[in-house]
């Protein structure tokens, strides 16, 4: 059970990421689709930013659940993909020996759906493997927003630690002096972290006066509307 109030670092955990797959993105309700890939690609960089060990999981992949995100599979172009037919990723041998292998007792979880696959895994992994989970909530879903809550209810009445995507990112981070990661943490922020975003955005270029982050066509100069009349 998670019950002592440790940071997570890159040096303590690892992180899954379970069936992130069309099939089961199509049965989501509890969370916007394009939101949750956002997140979920966003962590993926995040770890690969702080060398986080990964273990990518697949169900049922050709005859039901699809290809997993392409998006996500190109923060990992080598990283293998565990198939199983199990809901419940502890069942595979494959999934307990990748995480064993990277040895770390806190494992940080991004899957759908939340009341299906997550909370199997979750609830078999502490039970058996006697391993700490953090949920990532905004990087998880389930078939309602009923499933979702009352399952990560479940999960933390059981000593899983609920988190987001992007603290456990600034989790990972923890000083902004630690500069050999600052600027690719940034560069997640300014394309996945929304409203965060467009603020780092906005400091950097007309407070702190850097350049724009992409090129652009020439800026044409307003014309005022009285003059357009009078022509």
């Amino acid at each position: 059970m998670t019950n002592k109030p440790e940071l997570l670092t890159p040096d303590n955990c690892q992180i899954i990421f379970i069936d992130h797959q069309p099939q089961m993105a199509f049965g989501v309700q509890s969370i916007d689709r394009q939101v949750l890939k956002n997140n979920t690609v966003a962590l993926a960089k995040a770890a690969k930013v702080f060398n986080i060990p990964v273990t990518i999981t697949t169900v049922e992949t050709e005859s039901f659940s699809g290809h997993t995100y392409p998006e996500l599979l190109a923060v990992f172009p080598d990283q293998p993909l565990l198939e199983r037919t199990s809901m419940n990723s502890w069942d595979d041998q494959k999934v307990r020996d990748s995480l064993a292998r990277n040895g770390q007792k806190k494992v940080v979880v991004s899957g759908l759906w939340t009341e299906v696959c997550n909370n199997g895994f979750a609830f078999s992994a502490m039970a058996e493997g006697g391993y700490e989970i953090f949920m990532v909530a905004d990087a998880s879903g389930g078939t309602s927003k009923e499933a979702h809550d009352y399952s990560m209810l479940r999960m933390i009445q059981a000593g899983v630690a609920p988190v987001t995507w992007q603290q456990v990112m600034l989790e990972w981070q923890r000083d902004w002096a630690r500069r050999g990661t600052y600027d690719a943490v940034m560069a997640i922020v300014k394309e996945h972290s929304g409203a965060y975003g467009m603020g780092v955005d906005y400091a950097y270029t007309m407070v702190h006066k850097a350049p724009e982050r992409v090129k652009h066509g020439p800026v044409q100069e307003p014309v005022a509307a009285n003059k357009l009349a009078a022509e």
